[in-house]
């Protein structure tokens, strides 16, 4: 005979959303090696309380970033839907970098952390067919190189990113120049200006040490 699951008491859906909100901050900030019990330190909840709600921390990781993985999804499904090709193929690529750099954990479930195996390999099942025809429909208008293959763009996501996490705490917004100069890479000839100044030589090693501090 089956069974329905009860709903949680009052007190115990809180705890629980509690546990999620401060997962979902320290995943951003840290990535998903973050463990239960500093989850719930941050929550200000026990840790048994915690490893009752999720006894198995890829739960918890389920729970969070089944979402953000859709919401992957839908900016990949809005690219091929817009009426030029090249602005697609690009809108998607800057939107998804910019998701991936506002949260670490979804940057390490993307590309393949052990944290979240399962959800990881559904995202990519997902997601890669839909950039391999963002990437032929713009390569049929003649606006991406023809020698640009699909496995290029998660790892071009990857460099961008990176650059990304190393100069947050100097130039948050300079990843939008390096993402120019990416996507100008790609790109049949006549490149865009790049929206970004670039570090001044002297400004690079004052912001690797910023990054290396907040990493450490």
């Amino acid at each position: 005979m089956a069974t329905t699951q009860k709903p949680l008491r009052a007190d115990a859906e809180r705890n629980r959303r509690r546990i999620l909100d401060a997962a979902a901050d320290l995943f951003a900030a840290k990535g998903l090696s973050v463990g239960l019990d500093e989850i719930a330190h941050h929550a200000g909840v026990g840790v048994g309380t915690a490893y009752r709600r999720f006894p198995d921390k890829r739960q918890l990781i389920e729970a969070l970033f089944e979402e953000r993985v859709g919401r992957i999804v839908e900016l990949a499904e809005r690219g091929l839907a817009a009426d030029d090709a090249w602005e697609g193929l690009t809108g998607f690529i800057e939107q998804a970098a910019d998701l991936q750099i506002v949260n670490r954990g979804l940057k390490e479930l993307i590309f393949g952390s052990d944290q979240g195996t399962e959800l990881a390999e559904r995202a990519h099942a997902r997601i890669a067919p839909l950039t391999e025809q963002l990437l032929r429909r713009a390569q049929a208008s003649g606006a991406l190189r023809a020698d640009v293959v699909a496995s290029d763009l998660p790892l071009l996501q990857y460099m961008v990113s990176s650059a990304a996490e190393l100069t947050a705490p100097h130039a948050p917004e300079l990843w939008r120049r390096y993402l120019a100069l990416v996507m100008d890479g790609l790109r049949t000839p006549d490149p865009h200006p790049l929206p970004q100044p670039g570090l001044r030589s002297d400004e690079l090693p004052a912001a690797v040490r910023k990054a290396r501090a907040r990493a450490s």
